[in-house]
């Protein structure tokens, strides 16, 4: 085991790390390494902003999306399948019913909802380049345009509906996720 006497340094921002702690082998206290505890950052501007970088905003949007479209379209599909069930269908054809109409509705979803998500990742960076805050309003902001441009062909009437609504979303996910992080301990 690793010596926990005085020889530790008493720094709140290292931990000491022993590779050989697993083995149980007596090693001495010159072959511990210093690891950070807080991430460390090439400028001292990046440690000021707590929030993603454009790619990891695109790359968690647009994933969440998809993913949360695939299992909501492979739902449907799998009540689709089931609905259009006749008769004389085998076991085998009812279950090759069912995977073949939950898959294409899975993708089929996954890809509009992931574009949703693509469009809103990138508005919302654009809005936090631009404006060098990262609120709640630009979350709605970026929500609002996520909406106008996803029905955007459909007329004027309906992308201003549709950002209103993307609008609303966003806000309302932005504050339900400042809601459970204030009262729910974890």
């Amino acid at each position: 085991m690793a010596n926990h006497g005085s020889d530790r340094e008493t720094d709140s921002n290292t931990r000491l790390y022993n590779p050989y702690h697993d083995l149980n082998i007596q090693v001495p206290v010159n072959t511990l390494y210093k690891l950070p505890t807080s991430p460390e950052f090439l400028f001292s501007e990046e440690s000021i902003h707590q929030r993603r970088s454009w790619g990891e905003n695109l790359t968690f949007y647009t994933g969440t999306a998809y993913l949360a479209g695939s299992v909501s379209g492979a739902a449907v599909g799998i009540f689709s399948a089931v609905r259009n069930f006749e008769q004389g269908d085998t076991l085998k054809l009812k279950i090759n019913r069912i995977l073949n109409s939950s898959g294409h509705s899975g993708r089929s979803w996954g890809n509009r909802v992931g574009i949703v998500g693509l469009i809103y990742a990138g508005m919302e960076s654009g809005i936090v380049a631009a404006t060098d805050r990262d609120d709640v309003w630009s979350s709605v902001a970026a929500g609002l345009g996520t909406g106008a441009i996803c029905r955007a062909a459909r007329g004027v009437r309906s992308a201003a509906v549709a950002g209103a609504l993307g609008g609303l979303a966003a806000g309302a996910a932005v504050a339900g996720k400042q809601a459970l992080k204030r009262y729910v301990p974890i």
